[in-house]
């Protein structure tokens, strides 16, 4: 499918026919940190930290029902914005005590197997966005500075299964639940659902647990539709301690360890990559693995700003994310991919305009597992973007990627459903009506 003309809307405004974008990194409780998280106790701006006790407070209040609730909202303003698509990378696995859903004698038990996953694919299906499921090996509260390994926090309980094996088991067996929710109905929501798998970090995942994985994901997961195998994703060297902490641990950087394992691969995503030295670049590279920029997130995080003009010279795969979704608007995140750039060497021009619209199409149908065997993609989602805005007129077509917004976005098609024109869902109405809903019936996080 290309990009090109597809006529007129009712008020004779030209439309474009795009591609559809698709997300390859989202966490969608993090949603609710928007605009919440910039000022301190004090009344002074808000830090890391404040963001950091935020996220695990969310974390901790959440059940299946909320969730539901809650990613229903986020994935259907992401359809609205022009995402197509989205990689959920979950971890919010368990009861709050840690208990898994449906284990008798607990308040888990009221629940399902599998019933925050179950409630995911849910929420997808009545966005109407294609969802894989990126569920999260996550055994560990980080390392230390001097390398040592930390204990789970009392959140972090409900994010482990204790150790890789016990990760795959629950993995092989939320497949089965998936296809069982995946099937279920009729319409443009059956199918939309396929299951991923990603490691949080090798901070929260130990050597002997990544060779676990490595060993055993295949036995799980299968080939996946590319045949390169099913997606496997991981956050990469976010921030320098990061590197610092898996060095005193491992005696190499992140990038380093898992190749020591044999995870580097082009089924392999790398999330953020943002601290990487040139042989990290050049392993990436060479894997043929995809690098998942989140740059709005980044920016909102202060992170930094990551190599990826040197990852894609090196054979890497860019692809792009709004992670934590502080703003949720395709058009944005390329921009900022290229403004980033920028501003990091001084240089106009690090990514011509079809470079930024394959990260934000081909970039995460690879990264999520989307292409077909033959490499073509695996489905026809697109957009219709309107060539006469403000903020479009007079901009060329290819050019779109540094001028336009989601609030261009007149039409999203996926699964061969129109299910958003002019930033309101076909089925759901306002995603903000959705959000005002949910904050009214849980004040707890108002």
């Amino acid at each position: 499918m290309s990009t090109g003309p597809a006529g007129k809307d009712s008020a004779g405004e030209g439309l474009l026919r795009v591609p559809g974008p698709v997300n390859a990194h989202s966490h969608a409780f993090h949603r609710i940190l928007r605009g919440r998280t910039h000022e301190g106790e004090a009344g002074g701006a808000g830090t890391f930290w404040t963001w950091r006790d935020q996220m695990y407070a969310a974390a901790q209040r959440l059940d299946p029902a909320g969730y539901e609730q809650l990613a229903t909202a986020v994935f259907a303003e992401m359809v609205v914005s022009g995402w197509t698509a989205v990689g959920e990378f979950h971890y919010l696995h368990h009861g709050p005590d840690g208990v898994p859903y449906g284990a008798a004698g607990s308040a888990a038990g009221n629940w399902s197997g599998h019933a925050m996953e179950r409630a995911l694919a849910r929420a997808a299906k009545a966005a109407g966005i294609r969802l894989v499921l990126l569920d999260t090996c996550y055994l560990r509260g980080g390392l230390d500075a001097s390398g040592a390994p930390l204990p789970l926090n009392p959140t972090q309980a409900r994010f482990t299964d204790g150790d890789a094996a016990g990760w795959l088991e629950r993995l092989a067996s939320l497949r089965a639940a998936l296809d069982e929710e995946n099937g279920v109905g009729e319409g443009s929501g059956k199918g939309l659902v396929s299951l991923g798998a990603a490691i949080h970090s090798v901070r929260a995942v130990g050597e002997e647990d990544l060779a676990a994985i490595a060993a055993g994901l295949d036995d799980v997961l299968g080939p996946g539709v590319s045949g390169d195998g099913a997606p496997l994703h991981v956050h990469l060297s976010e921030q320098p301690a990061e590197n610092a902490a898996c060095l005193a641990a491992t005696g190499t950087t992140p990038t380093g360890l898992l190749a020591r394992h044999g995870l580097l691969s082009p089924r392999l995503s790398a999330v953020h990559a943002t601290h990487l030295t040139g042989e990290d670049i050049a392993a990436l590279g060479a894997a043929r693995a995809t690098v998942v920029m989140c740059p709005t997130t980044e920016a909102d995080l202060a992170d930094g700003i990551g190599p990826a003009r040197e990852l894609a010279d090196a054979g890497a795969v860019i692809a792009l994310g709004s992670d934590q979704h502080a703003v949720v608007d395709p058009y944005l995140e390329m921009r900022a991919l290229e403004h980033g750039e920028r501003l990091r060497t001084g240089i106009r021009g690090r990514f011509a305009p079809a470079e930024l619209a394959a990260a934000a199409r081909k970039g995460g149908l690879r990264s999520l597992g989307l292409f077909s065997t033959d490499g073509l993609p695996s489905n026809d989602d697109h957009l219709l973007v309107r060539t006469g805005s403000v903020r479009t007129a007079g901009a060329r077509p290819a050019q779109l990627p540094l001028a336009a917004t989601a609030a261009d976005v007149a039409a999203v098609v996926v699964n061969g459903v129109t299910v958003a024109r002019d930033g309101i869902h076909t089925r759901l109405g306002d995603p903000a009506e959705l959000y005002a809903a949910f904050l009214a019936e849980h004040p707890e996080f108002a």
